[in-house]
């Protein structure tokens, strides 16, 4: 499935945290896209998380795979030393600038509640080959952690205008810097990239023209995600 030999790039989020980029991730990646228009009744809208589009969950033998390409090339420079959890999806962002609730105007962490021996980590797989779809964009919050949660909970519960009011949060995919956030890094999308990187680090996909989303696994922004629960190295 992937690389045995992959070549590796850091590339500097901030003064701690790094994102590695590793090019030509999959021998045969054109067989995810295959495989998923043949289930593409299979993805549907999850209920559970904010993301802007639908997702279709991957077995277990999947997961396994991808946890074993993480273990042996990624999982130490994260600062982790044994995965716990781990899940994995095919998915789609769909959703135009319109139909995007508050939450989904910002960015947002992959912390899934754990506790601080354990840490987060997240890959993003990249299928389409219209870079324009766009990468991946990190953000550090220009408040406090405690006003930034509350941003955060406000923006799950608000009305659009209510929201976009209080907050001046213009609606749409967050691309740019804004009162609250500031971009410090982009990774650009490539055909068969995937990058790792520390999920407690905020992020938001760099969709700038939404669009050109489609639910054509064939033309759309198909990637395949995986969260990866960790225990921490002691130091």
């Amino acid at each position: 499935m992937f690389n045995p030999n992959p070549i590796i790039n850091a590339v500097t989020i901030d003064s701690e945290h790094v994102c590695y980029v590793v090019d030509n991730a999959l021998a045969w990646p054109r067989r995810w896209v295959e495989f998923a228009a043949t289930h593409r009744q299979a993805f549907e809208q999850a209920p559970f998380n904010a993301y802007p589009g639908i997702e279709m969950p991957l077995t277990a033998s999947v997961s396994s795979l991808l946890d074993d390409f993480f273990r042996l090339h990624i999982r130490a420079k994260l600062g982790a030393r044994r995965t716990l959890q781990l899940h994995s999806r095919l998915s789609m962002a769909t959703l135009h600038a319109h139909e995007l609730s508050p939450i989904q105007w910002l960015c947002h962490r992959d912390r899934l509640g754990v506790s601080p021996a354990q840490s987060v980590a997240a890959s993003v797989l990249y299928l389409f080959n219209d870079e324009s779809l766009g990468g991946t964009s990190f953000f550090k919050p220009n408040a406090t952690s405690t006003e930034t949660e509350a941003l955060m909970r406000e923006a799950a519960t608000a009305k659009r205008e209510t929201f976009a009011a209080a907050r001046g949060v213009r609606p749409g995919y967050l691309t740019e810097s804004n009162a609250h956030f500031t971009r410090v890094c982009t990774v650009p999308a490539r055909w068969n990239r995937i990058i790792f990187y520390d999920g407690s680090q905020f992020h938001s996909p760099d969709i700038r023209e939404p669009a050109k989303l489609s639910p054509d696994v064939t033309q759309g922004r198909l990637t395949l995600n995986g969260f990866f629960t960790c225990s921490r190295i002691a130091v």
